[in-house]
């Protein structure tokens, strides 16, 4: 017995390395440099997780990353910021102004990086009845984010307001449901001048139609619009993501589905572009059906706590691919 003691002896600290050794090659990595012609999950284990995550955006520099993320209900949800420091990214937090029993999403940085737009239904304009979804924005002062403040009632009515993003010409295109719109849901457009934004206008029919679309990107020149839709007869299922681009004379070409490629049955939704190094995010529900029969409490434990749950994760796909369209 006491060789056997012994061989256990010098046997377990090289299973620990081999332990640790597999665990280091496991470990998830946050890679925002590269990402294939294929879609795959962004940040498995640190972003997209088992809970709700959406609404990615990252700043001008690269140095800081922003999504929501969401209780298994959606009874809370929360913007949370990731920051590189010493080339390594530190641990998900949530935002200091974010948090609180009200609902903050959908953030997107301006150019310049020392602001950020966001969807809440926090109460505004000193009524503490309203929740509503607005749009307002935060702006980093001294390195710290300031209290939000919402834009004026030109852009945030009694409706909802959702998913700000703005070209370099600071105009604003976001969601709303509105008595002049097309669909039940629609993408209006707010010009920026003289350091106001003007009464919106809806996006015409080669963007909007009687059904709903929703949570329109636009790119920095203004000439690409990438937004999700459901209820079009080209669907897949629980909601697509669309492209549209302007012609030579400045008019938006008829949108198109993004295909199997981009989209699943399930709800394909939150686009967002990192011009920098050529990757296209967007945020999904897609799942992996599992028919194997569950013979343990773990097997349905597993299950919840793998990212294909069904719950929203972030997705990441080379550029390139919008040349296909």
């Amino acid at each position: 017995m006491k060789y056997s003691y012994l061989y256990i002896f010098i046997l377990l600290p090289f299973l620990a390395c081999q332990s640790n050794h597999t665990s280091q090659e496991k470990k998830p990595t946050l890679d925002i440099t590269v990402a294939s012609d294929s879609v795959s999950l962004f940040g498995e284990g640190i972003i997209s997780t088992a809970l709700f995550e959406r609404d990615l955006a990252i700043n001008p520099k690269g140095t800081e990353i922003v999504y929501t993320l969401g209780d298994y209900k959606q009874s809370r949800r929360s913007l949370v910021v990731m920051r590189q420091e010493n080339g390594e990214w530190t641990a998900p937090e949530i935002l200091p102004f974010s948090g609180s029993k009200h609902h903050d999403i959908e953030p997107f940085y301006t150019n310049e990086g020392n602001r950020i737009y966001f969807a809440s239904n926090r109460p505004i304009f000193n009524d503490s009845t309203r929740n509503d979804y607005n749009i307002w924005y935060t702006d980093k002062v001294g390195g710290e984010w300031a209290e939000p403040i919402a834009l004026d009632s030109i852009i945030n009515t009694k409706g909802d307001e959702f998913f700000p993003s703005l070209s370099d010409k600071g105009n604003l295109f976001f969601t709303a449901t509105r008595e002049d719109g097309i669909g039940r849901e629609d993408i209006f457009m707010s010009q920026y001048k003289e350091g106001h934004f003007l009464a919106p206008e809806v996006l015409p029919v080669e963007i909007n139609t009687a059904y709903y679309e929703f949570n329109a990107y636009i790119s920095p020149k203004e000439d690409l619009l990438i937004f999700s839709s459901y209820g079009r007869k080209d669907g897949q299922g629980g909601g697509d993501l669309y492209i549209s681009r302007k012609d030579e004379h400045g008019n938006w070409g008829e949108s198109k589905n993004m295909g199997t490629l981009i989209n699943s049955e399930k709800l394909d939704f939150c686009p967002f572009i990192d011009w920098e190094n050529r990757i296209f995010y967007f945020s999904s529900e897609r799942t992996v059906l599992n028919t194997q029969a569950l013979k343990t409490v773990s097997d349905i434990k597993q299950l919840a706590h793998n990212p294909l749950n069904g719950f929203s994760n972030i997705y990441k796909i080379s550029l390139d691919v919008l040349d296909n369209y």
